[in-house]
């Protein structure tokens, strides 16, 4: 897979924003998951290097964590809060079931955006749908946005749509 991008991407600010790009239970075993749901990407090493490629390209700093357990994830949010503009989280594994992650990335006041390979509200036997079906993410409700069934494109979806939301002066009513 080729990071080469051949467009320009013009942003209204220059602000070098920190974001933090959060990979939950089971993105360690990208590259040996389904194709249909999961494209090409050969790793989740592949994948983090790939966000953090755009994100040069766009202008801010990517910095990935990633784990497979939640306890790990809360400590980085915990200790990553007073230094990151916002959050990108595909909760994977904890999509329905990671309430203390959630609650950790509210309490952080920073915007997040909730990211997925597959379209998680599809149908079973969608094209970019899971097999069993539709989930419910506890995610969200307080996400600031969602990007999903576009596999790795939707972290380019949801890292371009966070970082023009943040150069934005009435994002959120910030202005």
């Amino acid at each position: 897979m080729s990071n080469d991008f051949e467009y320009t991407i013009s942003r209204r600010g220059n602000h070098n924003h920190r974001i933090a790009v959060i990979d939950g239970p089971n993105m360690s075993s990208l590259g040996n998951r389904s194709r249909k749901v999961y494209g090409a990407i050969a790793s989740l090493d592949n994948l983090k290097q790939y966000v953090k490629d755009y994100g040069i390209e766009l202008g801010v700093t990517v910095e990935s964590f990633s784990s497979n357990y939640q306890g790990a994830i809360l400590e980085f949010i915990h200790e990553s809060a007073s230094r990151v503009d916002g959050y990108l989280i595909n909760p994977a594994g904890l999509t329905t079931v990671g309430e203390g992650v959630r609650h950790a990335l509210e309490d952080t006041e920073r915007p997040v955006v909730e990211v997925h390979f597959a379209n998680i509200a599809a149908s079973a036997g969608s094209a970019r749908g899971l097999g069993g079906g539709s989930i419910n993410s506890s995610f969200t409700h307080t996400a600031t946005g969602v990007a999903m069934g576009l596999r790795h494109y939707s972290y380019v979806a949801a890292l371009t749509g966070l970082v023009f939301a943040l150069d934005d002066p009435d994002f959120l009513g910030k202005s």
